[in-house]
């Protein structure tokens, strides 16, 4: 009789995955809520059970082989396959309203792919989204007008899942002559969110500490806004890179570093509801690729 095949462990395959996106198989044992020890004996099992190191250290960063780059689209589509199967035969009897909002960088990125597969598998759950600002995403937590939301952490936050933290950019057209502001002193030109806004207490602040003098030329109600402001050449912003439009650009040389923000996943109660629960871990999971590695 043939011998059959070696089957893949799934639970190591999923520590593989979480450990390159979140760049550390430390972070990844916290996501996964294991012991570093765990994660790293998966590690261990898959590369013995594929015959080849998978994984390699370059400097500070974890980096993949040519066998574990190989392996990555599998173990990506293998783990879907699993989690959508499973998400199906559990999740027969899965039913209520589930209210979310998302902050206005994550609806275009995540919004239309989490809330399509959700609905399609369980489509007794009625969702409903809203994409705002974080304030009034807060205020709507705080009237009980969503059950979840995604946004970006504050100090006065609490009762949140912080996720991660965001890298922040200066963000400008490539035409924006940043150089020509700085070498005559002049205020740079900022195009910001009207006020409370906690990315542009951060820019002026930042600005302030490297003694570099600004003005707002431009505000906004919406990120939309705040592109096309960009596009026109009109200023620089700081934001992260989620929803970057392509025409674009970073400037990482002439400006002080801007720090993180913290990504975190809000919830009004903490009713245990298993739909919520699901609609929860997958949120987060699909927000981990804007999380500083």
């Amino acid at each position: 009789m043939d011998r059959l095949p070696e089957s893949l462990d799934m639970d190591a395959l999923r520590s593989f995955v979480a450990g390159i996106d979140a760049g550390s198989f430390a972070l990844a044992a916290q996501h996964l809520c294991r012991s570093a020890s765990a994660v790293s004996a998966q590690l261990k099992k898959l590369e013995q059970q594929c015959g080849t190191p998978l994984v390699m250290k370059k400097g500070r960063h974890l980096q993949l082989t040519r066998s574990g780059e190989q392996l990555m689209s599998y173990a990506r589509r293998l783990l879907t396959l699993n989690d959508e199967a499973l998400r199906a035969v559990k999740g027969e009897g899965l039913q209520g309203e589930i209210r979310i909002g998302m902050q206005e960088d994550f609806g275009e990125a995540l919004m239309p792919a989490i809330l399509g597969a959700f609905n399609r598998q369980h489509p007794d759950v009625m969702l409903t989204a809203r994409v705002d600002r974080n304030q009034a995403l807060l205020t709507a937590l705080a009237r009980h007008e969503l059950d979840l939301a995604l946004l970006w952490q504050s100090e006065r936050q609490r009762g949140t899942q912080l996720i991660g933290h965001c890298p922040l950019a200066w963000i400008q057209h490539p035409a924006f002559d940043l150089a020509g502001f700085l070498q005559r002193g002049e205020p740079l030109p900022l195009v910001v969110f009207d006020a409370p806004c906690v990315m542009r207490s951060r820019a002026t602040e930042a600005l302030d500490r490297a003694g570099i003098p600004w003005r707002v030329v431009f505000t906004s109600h919406s990120l939309s806004g705040i592109w096309a402001a960009l596009q026109a050449g009109l200023g620089i912003t700081l934001r992260t890179r989620a929803g970057l439009p392509e025409t674009l650009g970073v400037e990482s040389r002439r400006l002080p570093a801007p720090g993180t923000l913290g990504i975190a996943l809000a919830c009004a109660d903490q009713e245990n509801d298993p739909a919520r629960a699901l609609l929860q871990h997958l949120i987060a999971e699909a927000a981990l690729p804007f999380v500083a590695r």
